[in-house]
C-alpha cells in the first residue's frame, strides 16, 4: 500500500515502541488541537527525533487541509511516515480510543443515573462553562481567519445563512469554498504565508497503488454503510447514524465547534436523538476527556441509539457510540493513506488554499451561531422561533433569564479569555459552583 517507498527514509522504529509512544500521546491528549499538536511535536520531533521539523510542519499543513480532526490525522500521518499503513492505523486508533472509552463510560453513567441532584448540579455548571469555551474558540478562530473585507463578509453571510435562513452547514461550506475559488480566479490571491521550509523528497507512488488504497479504505467505509442501510433501511437509528456521521466526517472543516452547529441542526432538531441541553452536556464531558473534541459525537450516538434502537438502553447506546466512532474516523484514515503521498502537490494548489481560506472565514460565522444557540439554551431554557419572511428569528422570554447560569458563564469567560486559565481548572470550578447552587 501507500508509504512503502518511504522505507529507506524512515528511522528504525519497532512497533512495540510505536505503540508505547502513541499510547502515551493518546492518554495525554487533553487541551484541544493546539495542545495535542504541541504534545506530538515535543515527543516526536524534540524527544524521539523520529520526525524532522520540515516533515512535521508539512504533515500539519496537509492535515489542516482535510475535513476531520487535524490532530488525530496528524498522529495518523506521523505513524504512516514511520511504519507505513500499519503505523498510521496504530497511531490513529491510539489517539482516539482512550477518549472513546472514557466518554462511553460517562455516557453510560449519564443514562443510568437519571436525575440525581449532585449530578444535575455538575452538569448545570458544565453547560454554563461550555458557553464561555465556545466564545473563546470563536475569538481564536476569528483572529486567525478574518483578514480583509472579503473574509468578514463571508463570516457574516455564513452566520445569517445558518442562524436565520436555516441553510444546511454542508451547503454553507460548499458555497464559501466556491466563492474563495471564484475570487482567486478573478483577483488572484496573496501568498499563503506559510514558512519556506526545506521540502523533503516525496515518495513516487504508482497510480495503481493509490487506486488500491482508495478501493480498500473506501470499501471499509462504504461497505458497512451500505449494509446498514440495506438491512435496516432509512429511518432506523443505526442506519441513520451511519449516514449522518459519514456526512459529518466529510464536512468537518474548521474543527469540532463548527460541526456542532451541523449536529445541532440534524441530531437535535431533525432526528431528535437528544435535547439541546444534552448537546451542551456532551460537549462539557468531551472537553474533560483525552482525544479530539469531535468525540462528542460518541455521546450523541449513545443517547440516540439508547432511546430509539428498541434495545436495552445501555446495549443500544454502546452500539450507537461504536457506530459514531467508526463512521466519524474511518474516513480520516482514507484521507491520509490516499493523500499523504501527494502532500506537496496539494499544498501547491493555490485555488485550493483560496477555497480553504474562505471556508475558514465561514466557520467563524458558524461558530458565532453556535455560541448564540448555546447561549439561548443555557440562559433562557425553552426557546422558539418566529418566521419573518424568509428568516426564522429566535424568540425567548427575557424574564426567564437564569441569573446563576449567566454568572457562571461570565466568570468562566473572564477566566478563559482574559486570564487564560487552565480549561480543566475552569470546568472544575464551574461544576463545583453548579453543585453548590443546585443543592443550596
Amino acid at each position: 500500500m501507500t508509504g512503502d517507498n518511504l522505507a529507506a527514509e524512515r528511522p528504525t522504529v519497532e512497533m512495540g515502541e510505536l505503540f508505547q509512544t502513541f499510547g502515551k500521546i493518546g492518554l495525554l491528549s487533553f487541551g484541544g488541537p493546539a495542545g495535542q499538536i504541541a504534545l506530538m511535536h515535543r515527543i516526536l520531533v524534540d524527544e524521539k527525533r523520529w520526525l524532522s521539523e520540515p516533515q512535521f510542519l508539512h504533515a500539519l499543513n496537509f492535515c489542516m487541509l482535510l475535513p476531520g480532526p487535524e490532530a488525530m490525522q496528524l498522529a495518523t500521518y506521523s505513524g504512516w511516515l514511520l511504519k507505513g499503513v500499519r503505523g498510521g492505523l496504530l497511531a490513529g486508533l491510539l489517539f482516539v480510543l482512550p477518549g472513546f472509552f472514557v466518554l462511553l463510560g460517562l455516557s453510560i453513567l449519564y443514562i443510568t443515573l437519571g436525575d440525581v441532584p449532585i449530578v444535575d448540579g455538575l452538569l448545570f455548571g458544565l453547560k454554563a462553562a461550555v458557553l464561555a469555551i465556545v466564545l473563546e474558540a470563536m475569538i481564536k478562530v476569528a483572529r486567525r481567519a478574518l483578514h480583509g473585507r472579503f473574509a468578514y463578509a463571508i463570516a457574516i453571510a455564513a452566520f445569517v445563512a445558518i442562524a436565520f435562513l436555516q441553510v444546511p452547514f454542508p451547503l454553507i461550506i460548499a458555497a464559501a469554498g466556491l466563492l474563495g475559488i471564484l475570487r482567486h480566479r478573478v483577483f488572484g490571491a496573496a501568498d499563503s504565508g506559510q514558512p519556506a521550509d526545506d521540502v523533503l523528497p516525496e515518495p513516487k507512488v504508482p497510480f495503481s497503488s493509490t487506486v488500491k488504497t482508495l478501493a480498500v479504505w473506501g470499501a471499509l467505509w462504504l461497505g458497512p454503510l451500505a449494509l446498514l442501510v440495506i438491512i435496516f433501511g432509512r429511518g432506523q437509528v443505526f442506519a441513520d447514524q451511519a449516514l449522518f456521521f459519514s456526512q459529518t466526517a466529510i464536512v468537518t472543516f474548521g474543527g469540532a465547534y463548527a460541526v456542532l452547529a451541523y449536529v445541532a441542526q440534524q441530531a437535535v432538531e431533525f432526528y431528535g436523538w437528544l435535547r439541546p441541553d444534552e448537546m451542551l452536556t456532551g460537549l462539557g464531558l468531551a472537553e474533560t476527556t483525552p482525544g479530539p473534541l469531535i468525540l462528542v459525537l460518541v455521546f450523541v450516538g449513545f443517547l440516540g441509539a439508547s432511546r430509539m434502537s428498541g434495545l436495552d438502553p445501555v446495549t443500544g447506546g454502546v452500539l450507537g457510540s461504536t457506530t459514531a466512532l467508526f463512521f466519524t474516523f474511518i474516513p480520516c484514515f482514507l484521507w491520509i493513506f490516499v493523500g499523504a503521498p501527494y502532500i506537496e502537490r496539494l499544498r501547491g494548489v493555490k485555488w485550493l488554499s483560496a477555497a480553504l481560506s474562505a471556508i475558514t472565514a465561514a466557520v467563524v460565522g458558524v461558530i458565532a451561531n453556535l455560541a448564540v444557540w448555546f447561549g439561548l439554551q443555557v440562559l433562557f431554557g425553552e426557546t422558539s422561533s418566529v418566521d419573518w419572511g424568509p428568516f426564522s428569528l429566535p424568540s425567548f422570554d427575557p424574564a426567564a433569564l437564569d441569573i446563576a447560569a449567566l454568572a457562571i458563564a461570565l466568570a468562566a469567560g473572564i477566566a478563559l479569555i482574559r486570564f487564560h486559565l487552565n480549561i480543566f481548572l475552569v470546568l472544575g470550578a464551574a461544576a463545583a459552583a453548579g453543585v453548590i447552587l443546585t443543592l443550596g
